[in-house]
């Protein structure tokens, strides 16, 4: 019995698609969006949040034997840092609490390379660097740092468990949230580029490694997850090129990006909507961050990441497809 977190996330969804296809038997949660109909016998839905703690056990208790936790908030939007660190952080401890309890036999568990900290000295970013208060990691960040420290606290108190660190995934979920929101964004011709440099990855590979780690005998371990580094130019680029719009053309400097976000913060203010651009997500997109992916590849050495320029091109396709049926 297959337990997955998250279930109507990008990644979620991706996991569920891929276990379905080896024939495995899945229970899969979610908070507020039903999942998908997967028109197949082998998927159990259940509502439950990660923070109800006796639904988690009594869950649990059903003979789940492995746990995917993909459950998370991911926003980079001050005003919810609160429900950021309560799902994040408290939710997780909650889910390993309840794997304790119930004697499963092993969790992957989903963190980020944003609880990761960046080098200063341009050399990538290895699993071994962890984050530091001098680091000013953003909220985000921190909220995932501290549920990989609840998920080593349940190492210690004997889960078998691994957690993997993917960089930003790409893949055609729901484009009003999440990293399939850079593919709106360039849809809707947003003018703006910048040359800061992060890791990307297809949610295909994402699911995929999932799957083999937890049927590997590899336990506590943590693993960056990126097929890639790629300036945001490269990749803003080739999604415009993807939908047959027009490439950005005007850079972002230091200077623009702190007035960019200063009224996107004033816009949000009148018109309720979540800022396009924050605080946070302006200096990231200035950073060049690069990412050491080698550790997987020594423990998975079979696997192979899927071609990035592909997996946008695959992306831009599927979507468009889904906006023609509206």
């Amino acid at each position: 019995m297959i337990l997955v977190t998250g279930g109507s996330g990008l990644l979620g969804k991706e996991l569920i698609t891929q276990l379905l296809t080896q024939g495995k038997k899945v229970t899969a949660i979610y908070n507020k969006t039903l999942l998908p109909d997967f028109d197949s016998p082998l998927v159990t839905q259940y509502q439950c949040n990660i923070l109800d703690v006796v639904g988690l056990e009594e869950l649990m208790q059903q003979g789940i034997e492995q746990v995917y936790h993909c459950a998370a908030i991911i926003t980079y939007n001050p005003k919810h840092k609160q429900e950021l660190f309560k799902v994040n952080i408290e939710g997780t401890a909650n889910v390993v609490n309840a794997a304790l309890n119930a004697g499963v036999t092993k969790m992957v568990h989903v963190s980020s390379v944003a609880a990761l900290s960046k080098r200063k000295d341009g050399k990538p970013v290895t699993e071994d660097i962890n984050w530091t208060e001098e680091d000013g990691l953003s909220n985000y960040g921190q909220s995932k740092y501290s549920g990989e420290l609840e998920v080593w606290r349940g190492i210690g108190e004997g889960l078998n468990a691994v957690v993997i660190n993917p960089a930003i995934i790409l893949g055609a979920g729901d484009w009003n949230g999440g990293s399939s929101q850079i593919f709106k964004t360039y849809y809707e011709n947003f003018p703006w580029y910048s040359d800061g440099v992060n890791g990307f990855v297809d949610v295909k590979d994402v699911a995929a490694i999932m799957i083999q780690l937890m049927k590997s005998d590899i336990s506590a371990e943590r693993f960056i997850v990126s097929a890639d580094n790629k300036t945001y130019q490269e990749i803003f680029n080739l999604i415009a090129k993807g939908f047959n719009k027009k490439i950005p053309g005007k850079k972002v400097t230091p200077l623009i990006a702190k007035i960019v976000w200063r009224l996107e913060a004033i816009k949000s203010r009148f018109t309720g909507k979540a800022p396009l651009v924050t605080k946070e997500t302006a200096a990231a997109a200035l950073e060049k961050v690069y990412f050491d992916n080698s550790k997987l590849k020594i423990f998975l050495p079979q696997f192979s990441y899927r071609n990035i320029e592909e997996t946008i091109t695959q992306t831009c396709n599927t979507l468009q497809q889904k906006l023609n049926k509206l």
